[in-house]
């Protein structure tokens, strides 16, 4: 699971407005914000817990002295032995984390719908946010089908423009 620390608040926003909307939460005016802060906290741990992790696995693989292509097998190893959850089991994790906090939160007054609900929209709603690197991917390729794949210059002007659509879309 990619998740984008810049989008976060977007991800909260649309995860709260959406229950709200819907009639499966009922969150005071007033306590909207922290609403929304409280579901970008689950997110933002999540994040640091990545990045930790992330760190670790470097570390790992120089003291190691393992090639930087090892990275994800070393990472799948550390993750297991520190019960973190990536990917899609990262995904349902955070889902859990956040219909827990929802429960348990002095900001929403009300829950009216079950968890496989809320579970499911939730879902959806990080789904549309967590796709991004592959609409990324996918127009920068567009742009470059006139180029051959794997072509020196091919890797540069697909990086340039990967680095170009992340910006105009926030991300870097």
């Amino acid at each position: 699971m990619r998740l984008y620390r810049k989008i976060i608040p977007k991800i909260s926003k649309d995860i709260i407005s959406t229950l709200r909307d819907d009639g499966d939460v009922e969150i005071d005016d007033t306590k909207l914000e922290e609403a929304e802060l409280d579901v970008a906290a689950i997110l933002v741990e999540y994040c640091n817990a990545e990045d930790r992790l992330n760190q670790e696995t470097r570390e790992a693989l120089s003291r190691r002295g393992l090639s930087p292509d090892r990275f994800a097998q070393v990472k799948k190893g550390l993750a297991e032995a520190r019960q973190h959850k990536t990917g899609e089991e990262g995904l349902e994790y955070v889902i859990n984390q956040m219909l827990e906090g929802l429960m348990h939160s002095r900001n929403v007054e009300e829950v009216f719908a079950e968890d496989h609900e809320m579970r499911k929209k939730i879902h959806n709603t990080m789904v549309k946010y967590l796709g991004i690197d592959e609409e990324i991917d996918r127009d920068a390729r567009s742009r470059l089908k006139n180029m051959r794949e794997g072509s020196a210059e091919w890797d540069v002007e697909y990086e340039k423009i990967v680095l170009q659509l992340k910006r105009a879309r926030g991300l870097a």
